[in-house]
């Protein structure tokens, strides 16, 4: 009888690593200017070198890494599972991109990258890690940002992806819209032209294949509650009212609870979010969906955030620990927490 106590036993314990090890994490994550210390003549990077104000120079720039470093293998650990697709933002060139992965703790995930230089007069870019293991990639592209009423205004194109996860198609797009500049009112129309273009284009997916789950995440310099996110990209926060054709924000009811991924005058905004596709959220088509991270969770999103992350004192205490302030190194990770979600069957 103890035989087959234990046997049973060992069985449900296999059945649960199984089970844990079909969830797939698919992450965000702000970099927060990670810029390399080269002078480059055809963008505005002059602050993040030796000779510019941050002074920053190989020291500094290895700090960073490792700080990135130990933040995506944390993640990791979490269920001893390297995400599957990370969506990044902040970043000057695939060179940097690459010192990221090249780290001793992420290197059995053996990410590959899918970049393209943008026209932002930084030089800062998005990107995608993406592990092949995992994630089947079939194409990428570049969705262009033009605004009519401001014909020079350069900023971060919209990086798109698309392949195969456990056989079902996926289409993803990261981004990082138009800084609030200006004040917020007054920029709005420049992040609903952006989340209007990121919509168009998962419309235009999955009208062409419906069975396509679509994943649109990035900071938005908007909460996702502002207009540009709720309206114009459509992203619902309640899963159980998605109609087909709709999109499921997961990070709606976490931000109505007061909880952000970034700090602004003692208030938290939530601009770091990942919005999918009713089929994901639902199950409707095949056989992967949105999953909480445990049977006790309560949001379907999560938020990274661990002490070491965090500001201890000052002016800043409990924000997000950043790279600067000012021109003052902190040594810190990113003025952003990133976020994630689980996809499973």
């Amino acid at each position: 009888m103890k035989r087959l106590f234990m046997c049973g036993l060992f069985i449900a314990l296999l059945a649960g690593v199984f089970a844990q090890r079909q969830n797939h994490k698919v992450m965000f994550y702000n970099f927060e200017n990670l810029f390399d210390t080269i002078r480059d003549p055809e963008i505005f990077d002059e602050e993040f070198t030796p000779q510019g104000g941050k002074k920053w120079n190989s020291v500094k720039y290895k700090k960073k890494i490792s700080n990135l470093e130990k933040v995506l293998f944390d993640i990791a650990s979490i269920d001893r599972n390297y995400p599957v697709v990370i969506g990044v933002s902040e970043i000057e060139n695939r060179n940097v991109l690459e010192d990221v992965i090249a780290q001793p703790k992420l290197r059995p995930a053996n990410y590959h990258i899918v970049h393209y230089d943008s026209p932002d007069r930084r030089g800062v870019d998005v990107a995608f890690y993406y592990r092949p293991d995992v994630f089947k990639l079939e194409g990428s592209a570049t969705l262009p940002y033009h605004l009519k009423s401001k014909p020079d205004f350069r900023t971060r194109d919209v990086v798109t992806m698309w392949g195969k996860i456990d056989g079902e198609p996926f289409y993803f797009m990261v981004a990082h819209w138009p800084s609030r500049l200006g004040g917020k009112g007054q920029s709005s129309g420049m992040r609903e032209h952006a989340a209007a273009i990121m919509r168009r284009a998962a419309d235009s997916v999955r009208r062409a294949n419906p069975a396509v789950k679509v994943v649109m995440m990035g900071d938005f310099n908007d909460d996702a509650t502002d207009r540009s996110v709720a309206e114009v990209l459509g992203g619902k926060g309640d899963i159980k009212k998605l109609s087909e054709g709709d999109y499921f924000n997961p990070f709606v009811e976490m931000l109505n609870d007061g909880i952000g991924t970034l700090a602004y005058r003692d208030a938290w905004n939530l601009f770091d979010n990942i919005v999918i596709s009713e089929n994901l959220a639902t199950g409707s088509t095949g056989k992967l969906k949105i999953r909480k991270s445990s049977p006790k969770a309560h949001y379907y999103g999560s938020i990274f955030k661990q002490p070491y992350m965090i500001n201890k004192e000052g002016q800043f205490k409990g924000y997000p620990k950043r790279t600067y302030v000012g021109n003052n190194f902190q040594g810190g990770f990113s003025d952003h927490f990133p976020v994630y979600i689980y996809i499973g069957k």
